[in-house]
């Protein structure tokens, strides 16, 4: 059988798990889609990349 955790080891594992949460959370957070370009510089960077004749 399992022996019983002690409340002091239950309540560092419980302040543990939330810690890495919030840091799990706060990062995602921070993971945002990257900005979009405007449109007149993906014209541009667009004729750019083109060969030219």
């Amino acid at each position: 059988m399992h022996e019983r955790t002690s409340p002091t080891e239950r309540y560092a594992r419980g302040f543990a798990a939330a810690l890495i949460a919030v840091a799990t959370l706060v990062l995602a957070a921070n993971a945002g889609p990257a900005r979009a370009a405007a449109p007149a510089e993906q014209a541009t960077q667009i004729q750019q990349s083109r060969p030219a004749r």
